[in-house]
């Protein structure tokens, strides 16, 4: 009898130290989801400057429970690059919390417009002919929503956008040929510029244009972006840590 009690009290103590084991484990190797003072340093710095500013918090490969992490703190505004991701993110999320809003801004292809358009709120990153075309297709989704143009100020190559000398054709063809709404403008800066030369350049096109809204600055520019008061900043690793997960 004292055998058995002590491989059972043997055997008991080994499965508490591997539930100890795991537990340690779990804590030590989960990554901050999001970064709630961060975040409250920001949001307090936007409130006592009196800056209308709006935080979009960009979630894109970050899992579900960053993104309750984020909800839970007070965030409702968030950005996807991905239409897939966002739906299966997003869906549930939105039917529970209908404050929440949700914006696109990464590429978006023709394929994906429409379903795009019953998912997203925003729409930063319009930069072709194409995409204007299949919006047009779907009006009756984007009542009530925002469309930005995506300005490419530095005419790299590698990435997508009007460029400035073309946007005033551009965006003709998009309201009187298209019949859309296009609510403003937003860049990326090319990383080794000065972006407030970037920011100038799309400010003083949003003017020329009549457009009042602006799209700019992410985690590494972002309190240059404040400088022109821009409708959002796109704030990812800041709030989020490095995107370390994706959607399969």
């Amino acid at each position: 009898m004292s055998y058995l009690l002590k491989n059972w009290l043997n055997f008991k103590k080994s499965i508490e130290n591997i539930v100890l084991f795991l537990i340690m484990l779990f804590f030590c190797n989960r990554k901050l989801m999001f970064d709630k003072e961060k975040y409250r340093e920001i949001r307090d710095f936007l409130k006592k400057t009196n800056n209308n500013t709006k935080i979009i918090a960009i979630s894109k490969n970050h899992p579900k429970e960053s993104v309750v992490e984020a909800i839970n703190e007070g965030v409702r505004i968030f950005g996807e690059n991905r239409v897939l991701e966002a739906k299966n993110k997003f869906e549930d999320l939105k039917r529970e919390n209908n404050q929440i809003e949700l914006h696109l801004t990464g590429p978006l292809q023709s394929n994906k417009v429409k379903l795009a358009t019953l998912i997203f709120d925003v729409f930063h990153t319009l930069d072709r002919e194409k995409i204007a075309i299949e919006f047009s297709k779907n009006k009756d989704n984007l009542k009530n929503k925002k469309i930005f143009i995506q300005v490419n100020t530095g005419e790299e190559k590698t990435k997508s956008g009007i460029f400035a000398k073309d946007l005033s054709e551009f965006l003709n063809f998009c309201e009187n040929d298209m019949h859309l709404k296009i609510n403003g403008l937003m860049c990326i800066p090319p990383f080794e510029d000065d972006p407030r030369l970037h920011f100038n350049i799309l400010r003083e096109l949003a003017k020329q244009n009549k457009l009042n809204e602006l799209s700019i600055g992410m985690s590494n520019d972002y309190k240059i972006a404040l400088e022109y008061n821009p409708t959002y900043i796109r704030l990812g690793t800041i709030l989020f840590g490095k995107r370390n997960w994706r959607e399969k």
